[in-house]
């Protein structure tokens, strides 16, 4: 007790100064032991030892990087038109020269060798010399000058010039070359030409029994009617109902009312064809070349 007085003495007698010095050196004390009692100091000595286990397998990496020093990633042939900004970036290629091939394609161009390949992209010529032998182009590129040597110019063969034969002269075998008549039809209109001793028009192919319309058009682009020279022509106001029906225009009921009209007006004129009854009024204009008034 008095060994206790005496130091609560001694310490009232320190200045100011030192009584502070001293209350700090405690609040210090108190703050390291804190520090030491939280802090786990043992996950320090883990990440050493991590460190050095990484340092060790690091060492292990560093050696097969050695052996494998002549090591090179593959390169597979590729069509350079289609570069990626990804595939420019693994061959070398900067942003600039990778922009030029993008731009140069955008104008829907394309490059075919890798000469125009450096001169639209600006790669240098050590670039160039490791990747262009992975170039793959086409093979219209690749054999453009075979192409082009073996080409060999056609000659066609130059159009007949289309003669146009009359067809009151036309034989079977003129006929036959038509596309679409064959034995039968041209024998038709042969012996429709002889009834008649000639065509005055090519509207009478309509007349033929088995002519199609796309085949007439077809004659009218080789046939035309120059002549009549054995035109048959029938007198109208002198014929008897035998002869009238006889006519290839006529039948006998017809030819019965050509006499009766005649009988009653006398003798009939071209006009009055169409007062005939029966008469076939669309055709006049051709039955009227057949006949004599």
């Amino acid at each position: 007790m008095g060994a206790a007085h005496s130091i609560g003495q001694s310490v009232l007698n320190y200045s100011k100064s030192q009584r502070i010095g001293i209350i700090l050196f405690f609040g210090i004390v108190m703050v390291l032991q804190g520090i030491y009692f939280f802090c786990d100091f043992q996950s320090s000595d883990k990440k050493d030892k991590a460190a050095v286990t990484w340092l060790a397998n690091q060492n292990a990496i560093d050696s097969l990087k050695l052996q494998n020093k002549n090591f090179k990633a593959t390169i597979y042939p590729f069509n350079p038109n289609f570069i990626t900004d990804f595939k420019g970036y693994k061959l070398g290629m900067s942003v600039a020269e990778i922009d030029r091939l993008l731009a140069y394609r955008k104008q829907n161009k394309f490059v075919n060798s890798a000469a125009e390949f450096q001169a639209v992209t600006k790669v240098s010529d050590s670039l160039l010399k490791v990747i262009s032998p992975y170039f793959k182009f086409p093979d219209w590129v690749t054999n453009k000058k075979e192409f082009t040597s073996t080409y060999v110019k056609t000659e066609f063969p130059k159009k007949e010039k289309l003669v146009i034969l009359d067809i009151n002269l036309a034989t079977k075998e003129d006929l036959m070359k038509v596309y679409g008549i064959g034995d039968k039809i041209s024998d038709r209109i042969l012996e429709q030409r002889t009834k008649l001793g000639s065509f005055v028009s090519m509207e009478q192919m309509q007349d033929v029994w088995g002519l199609s319309p796309e085949v007439i058009e077809k004659l009218n682009t080789s046939f035309v009617v120059k002549s009549t020279p054995n035109l048959h022509k029938i007198n109208i106001n002198t014929a008897s109902v035998k002869e009238l029906s006889q006519f290839p225009f006529f039948r006998y009921a017809l030819a019965k009312e050509i006499v009766i009209y005649r009988t009653m007006h006398s003798d009939i004129k071209i006009e009055d064809l169409s007062k005939i009854k029966g008469f076939p009024v669309e055709k006049i204009k051709i039955i009227a070349l057949y006949l004599e008034f």
